[in-house]
């Protein structure tokens, strides 16, 4: 059952005449002849005889090798990340970390009673430490629980989620407070929080990616299914009223609410319900464990419990009710905390490790948030802003002029267009930026990992078969339902090419309006936009 959670579903059409010569913005033209005989194949399948396709090619020298309608506005998805990503990191360094601290208010007695308050003051760390593998780099997988509802299925990363509140819980324990006779409290004023695609408000606070993993398989037939969830906390309670049912019986699977409001009240839980058939296969990986989310509504006050309930593992008693809305009254003035009342601090991992988790498998409350991230380098605090303080730096810095875009957030939500002009002229401009390496080791890479991991048509051609591991590019999927089905109104790659003789090309490749039947078309988009990677690698 695809949901497509993800998605931003507008309704904003646009006719396409296919492989027909198009006009520029400056009145030059370019035909089908342009197009080299392989790629042309793809372009004409079936599947894309209502659709516009784009492409632009150009190698380390600068020089154009295939400019086909460059100039149009289209859908590009996810691949609008290259530019909010690849700007966070020239701004403020691969190895940059937000980092955690937690305060105290009030003295500490000689027999470790606080008498006064705990705060925690959000850093916008995406992680919180729940994505840090034994050896340091960051946990990924590629199918990420993030789009689970969207996508049906998803593979859980090792790591424990609330690691970092348990570190900081040990650190407030060996500071010597046993007791916290006052409250805990979360500072979340690092930015104006957020609306998610109509989902819930970001803040700077991040629990699991604010998500409730549930991990489900089946039983015997009659009986119900097993499911268990992490994190575990009494902030969100799991009612398991999904049953087993036979061999080919209709999937019903529901998740009520699937974005339970009551997280921050007492006995907040959210119910499991439905079938699952006892021969189901998940999508994607066929196999069980099949894995859905509940999503963290109120990330604020999710915090507050499971650094309470941290603090209390660690053994610091807390006289404060475990459940409640986040007390923001307590809060001191912003950015007022001394030093010397530092009690805790997590060290964020390196953003090099975030924009590898982003740009990998398309992280796009991580995106938007390094949007305003970035604001917060110029001094706004809001979405709103940090677009606008974008909108300057993409013209200064990149030459990159308003008109050859349209962003409406920092991950490519909703009607997100771009030129290949516009892509193709940002990602030369970052190949030339000291942090390249760090933002090109954080793409997906064909038939290897992350949104390129499962493209692997080409392979079945030998003489494309090598393009395996040379292609490094963000995918970008904009789709929108209807009555009759499903529509692709983007689906576009941009990113380098190491060719097959030694050069290196940027590229933007993107089709426009593909209706869909089923989920099997949309995967053979991206093959085919891999076939045609493979292509340039191979002839140039």
């Amino acid at each position: 059952m695809l949901r497509l959670r993800s998605f931003s579903l507008v309704a904003i059409f646009f006719s396409a005449t296919f492989l027909s010569a198009q006009a520029f913005p400056n009145g030059t033209t370019l035909s089908a002849a342009a197009i080299p005989a392989d790629i042309q194949k793809v372009f004409t399948k079936p599947l894309y005889k209502r659709s516009m396709w784009g492409l632009r090619v150009i190698d380390s020298t600068g020089k154009v090798l295939i400019d086909y309608n460059a100039g149009h506005q289209f859908f590009i998805g996810s691949v609008r990340k290259v530019f909010t990503i690849g700007q966070l990191l020239n701004q403020i360094g691969p190895d940059h970390t937000y980092d955690t601290p937690v305060y105290r208010t009030g003295d500490v007695d000689k027999s470790g009673v606080l008498h006064g308050s705990l705060i925690l003051v959000a850093s916008g760390d995406l992680t919180m430490g729940g994505r840090k593998n034994p050896d340091g780099s960051i946990a990924i997988t590629d199918f990420d629980h993030n789009e689970a509802d969207s996508l049906g299925n998803a593979l859980l990363t090792a790591p424990d989620p609330l690691a970092g509140y348990a570190q900081l819980a040990q650190q407030v324990a060996s500071a010597g407070i046993k007791k916290v006779e006052g409250d805990i409290v979360i500072d979340d004023r690092l930015f104006q929080a957020f609306n998610f695609r109509g989902e819930f408000n970001v803040t700077p606070i991040f629990v699991n990616d604010d998500v409730v993993d549930l991990t489900i398989n089946p039983a015997a037939p009659g009986s119900a299914a097993s499911v268990s969830w992490r994190p575990t906390s009494a902030a969100l309670g799991v009612d398991n009223k999904l049953m087993t049912s036979a061999a080919a019986s209709q999937y019903s699977l529901k998740l009520d609410p699937e974005f339970p409001k009551c997280i921050g009240t007492p006995d907040c839980t959210a119910a499991i319900t439905g079938n699952l058939p006892a021969n189901y296969k998940p999508m994607f990986t066929e196999k069980f464990p099949l894995v859905q989310t509940f999503r963290i509504v109120n990330p604020t006050d999710y915090a507050r419990t499971v650094f309470i309930e941290k603090l209390q593992a660690a053994g610091v008693t807390v006289d404060a009710a475990p459940v409640k809305p986040n007390p923001a009254s307590l809060l001191p003035a912003k950015a007022s905390y001394s030093p010397l009342s530092e009690v805790a601090n997590l060290i964020g991992m390196p953003y090099s490790d975030y924009a590898k988790y982003i740009l990998k498998v398309s992280y796009n409350i991580g995106a938007d948030t390094s949007l305003v991230l970035l604001g917060l380098t110029q001094k706004v605090d809001n979405m709103k802003d940090a677009l606008a303080i974008e909108e300057k730096n993409l013209l200064a810095n990149y030459s990159i002029a308003a008109k050859e875009y349209h962003f409406v957030d920092g991950s490519g939500g909703g009607p997100t267009t771009a030129s290949d002009f516009a892509v193709t002229r940002m990602l030369a401009a970052l190949s030339r930026q000291d942090t390249f390496p760090a933002f090109f080791n954080a793409l997906p890479i064909l038939g290897v990992d992350g949104s390129l991991g499962f493209v692997t048509d080409f392979e079945s051609d030998a003489s494309l078969a090598g393009a395996k591991g040379k292609v490094h590019a963000k995918t970008g999927t904009y789709a929108e339902g209807s009555e009759a089905g499903l529509v692709i109104k983007g689906q576009a790659f941009g990113g380098y090419i190491d060719t097959k003789s030694g050069k290196r090309l940027v590229y933007q490749l993107v089709v426009n309006n593909v209706p869909v039947s089923q989920l099997t078309d949309l995967l053979q988009i991206f093959q085919d936009q891999g076939t045609i990677s493979a292509i340039l690698w191979r002839d140039n």
